[in-house]
């Protein structure tokens, strides 16, 4: 434990909030899913917090961050843990706060969810479907992830085709953040103000309650479809989502990856190219024929009892960073990059690009919206060359091609993705984080100087 913080009295005050000191748990709730990058994994597999507490309410999380500001304790959130960019690894030490105990689905009602952060979006998307409705988007790791550390730390993933990306408006209604500060407040965001803390890694507010829009649930159809050529799987999917054809999910994976896909079997041979897809049980007819129309084949179309039955993966674990998890378990060889393409998307300048790399890179797609406008990324494989080289091709990628790299390889939110400092969210910093406790290191838009410098310096002298 670190020396500059009295532990024993910090833990003593937390009087009755669960915690853990074991090594070994540390270890666990310490870590996401970083060693995705080989870059990530050297800088911060030995990084562990101090001490991880457990709040079974928002009472408790007031508690823990009014002691945290006493003590001038760092602190870092997690959730589910399955972030890819060390946003829940605390880099400073300090106290690890596990959210996945608050996890009340508090009042579903039309159009609309009031949740806690911790809840997993497996069950929050489960007991939306108990009404008729269903989330407008998860991520892959949906059995896993919590709705929380999504909003902290995500983007989009499967339903952003059909609902665009997180911070599109509407789609997120509120958030309730508690300030770590002596005396914690509580403060609620509304509309425009909810992207202060919208993707900002947990770095200036202690997420504990959600509002989410919901939709009226589909039995979406869980389908496949093989295509001899992977341009042409590429054509179908994007004529498909210009056409309107009601899918929540339209993923191009080429047939380099069917190894990796050892489930499926002949469901997706090595010789073809596919497109995954959750596709509108109406919509089926429409969608085979276009399949059909466009040289393709449908390999399955079954609905998710039916997947699960057969022992098969939903088709929402077939793409988005799920196609890295899935190699990565053969080959660790690999890693990977968030690709943005210029708009209006060209099939024709993938082909190039496979042609360029060959084997350095797999490739698959995702199509999406953003700003209410069609927007097609890409995660590929990238075989593992070296830190040198892997900035090498973000280059070759940005300015050879006009695409925008969302850095994988980097634990900062503006190196990562945003591009620039946010000065909205660390306007917002200072005030619900004053002391600039919250994930150190995360944020290039945070100085020591701007820390609040009070009398209470509790853990300076501790």
């Amino acid at each position: 434990m670190s020396a500059r913080h009295d532990w024993a009295a910090f833990k003593a005050a937390l009087d009755g909030i669960r915690f853990h000191d074991d090594e070994n748990y540390l270890a666990a709730r310490s870590r996401d899913y970083f060693w995705y990058s080989p870059i990530l994994n050297d800088q911060l597999k030995d990084k562990l917090g101090d001490l991880v507490v457990v709040p079974q309410s928002v009472d408790e999380v007031i508690r823990i961050a009014g002691l945290v500001a006493r003590h001038r304790v760092p602190l870092t959130l997690r959730g589910g843990g399955t972030g890819n960019y060390g946003q829940c690894v605390p880099l400073e030490g300090g106290v690890v706060m596990d959210l996945t105990r608050l996890d009340k689905v508090i009042e579903i009602t039309s159009g609309h969810v009031h949740v806690e952060a911790g809840a997993r979006i497996s069950r929050l998307d489960d007991a939306a479907r108990e009404t008729g409705q269903e989330l407008l988007m998860y991520p892959s790791t949906r059995q896993m992830a919590t709705i929380g550390g999504f909003i902290a730390g995500g983007s989009g993933g499967i339903g952003s085709l059909r609902h665009g990306m997180l911070r599109d408006p509407g789609n997120v209604t509120y958030v309730k953040v508690v300030t770590v500060e002596p005396e914690p407040k509580l403060i609620e965001l509304h509309g425009e103000d909810i992207q202060k803390v919208q993707h900002a890694y947990g770095t200036n507010g202690i997420v504990v309650e959600l509002g989410l829009a919901l939709t009226r649930a589909t039995d979406w159809v869980h389908a496949a479809a093989l295509f001899d050529g992977y341009g042409e799987a590429l054509r179908f999917a994007s004529s498909a989502q210009q056409q309107g054809m009601d899918c929540y999910l339209l993923t191009a994976v080429e047939r380099r990856f069917a190894p990796y896909y050892s489930k499926l079997g002949d469901l997706f041979p090595a010789d073809r190219d596919a497109i995954f897809a959750m596709v509108a049980p109406q919509e089926m007819e429409r969608f085979t024929a276009a399949a059909e129309a466009a040289g393709g084949r449908i390999s399955f179309a079954m609905s998710k009892p039916e997947i699960r039955a057969a022992g098969l993966q939903p088709a929402y674990e077939c793409g988005w960073n799920h196609t890295t998890l899935q190699a990565l378990k053969v080959d660790k060889g690999w890693t990977y990059l968030q690709v943005a393409y210029p708009r209006p998307f060209d099939p024709d300048l993938v082909l190039r690009q496979m042609a360029r790399y060959g084997d350095e890179i797999y490739w698959h797609h995702e199509m999406a919206r953003m700003d209410g406008e069609i927007q097609i990324f890409a995660l590929p494989l990238v075989r593992y060359r070296g830190e040198a080289a892997t900035y090498r091709l973000i280059a070759e990628l940005e300015e050879k091609d006009g695409c925008t790299i969302f850095n994988p390889h980097v634990v900062t939110i503006e190196d990562g993705g945003m591009k620039q400092i946010d000065q909205t969210q660390i306007e917002f910093k200072k005030l619900a984080d004053p002391y600039g406790l919250m994930n150190p290191g995360k944020t290039r838009g945070w100085s020591a100087d701007m820390a609040r410098v009070d009398d209470n310096q509790m853990g300076e002298h501790a």
